[in-house]
Formats: C-alpha cells, structure tokens, sequence
C-alpha cells in the first residue's frame, strides 16, 4: 500500500484551493455548489466540506478522508457527494475528481440529450460524453456514474451537473471547461443557424452485429472480421484515396501476446499481421477494449484521456481523423465474446 509523501497533504490542499478558485472565477461554479477530491494516499482522501464556498477555500475547508471507513479525521464534514467520490476511488486509479454544476451545461442537458459536437476539438477530448438522468439533489446511485466512467473520464448528471476524473487537477479541470466552451460553441451556432440543434433528441439505432456469430475477443477470426467491413466500406475507400491513407497501424490486448498490425494502402487493407511492428500502436487492457467494440468508447477519446496507449505520436494519425473514426464505428458491427 502506498503512503503519502511528506509534504503531499499540503500540496495537494493548495492544489484543491486552486481549483475551487479557478472554478468560481469562470463562472463554472457559483454559491455553495460543488466538490473537489484528491487521493492522498491508497485508504485517504482530501475532499472539500460540505457546504462550503468553492471560490473561497481554506484549509480549514478540507476534510481528511479513511476510504476504508468513511470516517473523517477533520472537523469539517466532508461534501454530501463522499459516496459517490469514494466509490470513484475504488474503481478507478484515478487521483482527483472535480464535480460541479456548469449552468451553460446544466442549461443545455436540460434541453438537448446529446452532446453536439461542433469541433474537433470536442471530437477528440470529449467524444461522446455520457448523459446519466438525475433525479435528486445528491447523487443517490453512484454505480450508474461509474459504469459511465468505464468509457469516459467526464459525465453529465442531467439538471445536476458535470463529474470529471484525471491523474491531475489539470486533468480533470480541462474536461470540465472544455465541456462548458463546447456548450456555449453549440448555443453560439444556433444563433446564426436556428435548426442547427433540431436533430439533437432524435435516438440513433445502432446496428451492434452483423450476424449471430459471436468471436472471441481480439481472435484472428474477429480481428479478420473488422477488416472485411473495412474492405467493403465505400466511405472508408472514398476518405482513405482522397486522403492518401497508407500506414501501418496495429491494435494490442495488454496482458497477452494478441497483437494485429493494418497495413493500409490508400484506403484499403492490403495485409494483416500478427505482430506489433508498427510505428503507431494503440494498446489498452480488455475492459477498455470492450468498451470501444460496444461503440461505448470512442478510440481517439480513449488515447487523449489516457484509458489507451498510443506509441506514435497522435497529430501524425490525426490527418486522417475521418476514415479511422469510421474504421473504429465498424468495430461495434462485429459481435464477440
């Protein structure tokens, strides 16, 4: 079991401050709204009090926190949302969490079910934000949050607010904000184009196989089958030649020896090797995996949150955005087991 470092409760308290600052400053977080945590070590946490002002944090703001037994060793009575942050810990390895409630956000998701996204930059950091409906002032059914933070590090608690996990306060604080800018861009576009949110409720079906035939995950077989979808994909044919997309690409199961490697050739797979000799390598353990054939998890996503290993560098892959956000949708049209 790890223990903190000396010095590390101090720092991580300045660093809770900041946060809560920075929060109140932006508008993101106003009153007495909103929590922050940071694990300090395997069975400890910092977390703000109840009640407290996230703008206006002191020291004296910040409750001590046994995972173990929910006891505080603070005088502060720790946020309300302790279930739900101490449930986070325990299944995520994740070092802080920052939960607030953005009006724009807020304003939002109490219109629209879906987030628009308007910009790569959404595309590539946000993806699909999962949008869990809340029904309470505090959240009474943490497991849904986490089943949600199985693919994404940022959820959004319909008229509640917005939860975001990382390794750093950066992290998880960049997700939040760049959720709310990613909100007012789409309220900006409706301005100039009123229907340019019309479609947003509208529920997508999604074909999640293509037959009854199940593969084992990460197979020859099953691997085989993705590229099959991808030879005949006319839209993959079309970006990939007009794109020039030659390269070879492999994907890796963690923990095993199953390693595939795609060689494109303007578009097209020429071959499949059983290796990972590549110069990009995208590798994640099978959970993750799982997440992204359920079309639950968006691979580029993945990469930018960390839930996936890229060996490459990601702007060199990003030229060709178009034809492998395709390439990762077909994945969800093979079924495996």
């Amino acid at each position: 079991m790890s223990q903190a470092l000396p010095g590390q409760s101090e720092s991580l308290t300045k660093g809770i401050i900041a946060v809560g600052k920075r929060l109140y400053d932006t508008g993101i977080a106003l009153a007495r709204s909103g929590n922050i945590s940071a694990r300090l070590d395997d069975d400890t946490i910092l977390i703000t009090g109840t009640g407290t002002y996230l703008g206006k944090l002191g020291t004296s703001d910040i409750a001590s926190v046994r995972l173990s037994t929910g006891e505080s060793a603070c005088l502060v009575r720790p946020s309300s949302e302790l279930p739900m942050h101490s449930l986070i810990y325990a299944h995520f390895p994740c070092r802080v969490i920052v939960h607030c409630h953005p009006p724009l956000t807020n304003g939002y998701f109490a219109a629209y079910a879906a987030l628009k996204a308007l910009t790569f930059e959404t595309k590539l950091y946000l993806g699909d934000v999962p949008v869990l409906d809340q029904e309470t002032p505090t959240v009474t059914k943490p497991e849904r949050v986490i089943e949600a933070l199985k693919g994404n590090n940022l959820i959004v608690l319909r008229n509640h607010g917005a939860v975001a996990v990382g390794d750093t306060f950066e992290e998880a604080l960049s997700l939040i904000e760049a959720l709310e800018e990613a909100v007012k861009t789409a309220a900006l576009a409706r301005l100039f184009k009123k229907d340019v949110l019309d479609d947003l409720d509208v529920g997508l079906l999604q074909s999640l196989g293509t037959g009854e035939q199940g593969f084992p995950l990460f197979s020859r077989a099953h691997i085989q089958a993705i590229v099959d979808l991808v030879n005949k994909d006319a839209f993959i044919a079309q970006k990939g030649s007009e794109l020039g997309l030659t390269v070879r690409l492999c994907v890796r199961l963690d923990g095993t020896e199953s390693a595939f490697t795609f060689e494109f050739e303007k578009g097209k797979i020429v071959k499949l090797d059983e290796n990972a000799e590549a110069p990009f390598v995208i590798s994640a353990p099978r959970a993750v995996w799982e997440q992204v054939f359920l079309g639950k998890l968006d691979s580029f996503v993945a990469v930018t949150q960390g839930k996936m290993k890229l060996q490459g560098q990601l702007g060199q892959l990003s030229k060709w955005y178009v034809p492998f956000s395709r390439l990762f949708q077909l994945f969800r049209q093979v079924k495996f087991v």
